[in-house]
């Protein structure tokens, strides 16, 4: 009768805890406003890929949790995503190819919030980040297919975030 009780008490513990970890904001969100008017962010002409969004939104996730101190919640909107290079249609055997120049430098604009664990506001901002030097500082594989985006957004966050712990 003592094994049952047991059982029981530590799956309703386990389900209360999971709950309460469910509910608790996370520490970045990162939100797509109206994806489908996005100057580029798709891997064909006018298209835009719900992978590539996925993949800019995992490593903004990943990267800005490292420079958040504990307890602080950041924000982010990303309004505008126009990827490195451009898809050049007069060009027939490769219209469907994305063609990287320097002069199709990718460009991702942007809304912020920092809020520390009581919901104050300790920083806000947007942002129009882009770089044109962007094949001479690239990191990541040259199969990552948003490597410049990544780099551009890993500049920002290096620049607005600084490491204080």
């Amino acid at each position: 009768m003592h094994i049952l009780s047991f059982i029981t008490a530590l799956a309703l513990s386990l389900a209360v805890s999971s709950t309460a970890y469910a509910q608790a904001p996370a520490a970045v969100q990162v939100e797509f406003v109206q994806p489908e008017q996005f100057t580029d962010a798709g891997d064909s002409f006018n298209q835009v890929k719900p992978g590539t969004l996925k993949l800019l939104s995992n490593y903004l996730v990943k990267q800005a949790q490292s420079k958040l101190p504990a307890g602080q919640r950041l924000k982010i909107a990303i309004t505008d995503i126009d990827l490195a290079g451009n898809f050049e249609p007069w060009n027939w055997q490769a219209r469907d190819v994305r063609i990287v120049r320097d002069i199709y430098p990718p460009r991702i604009a942007l809304r912020y919030t920092l809020q520390d664990a009581d919901g104050t506001v300790l920083r806000e901002g947007e942002r129009v980040l882009r770089n044109a030097a962007f094949q001479m500082t690239v990191l990541g594989s040259s199969s990552d297919l948003v490597r410049y985006e990544k780099a551009l957004l890993a500049d920002w966050l290096a620049t607005e975030f600084p490491l204080t712990q």
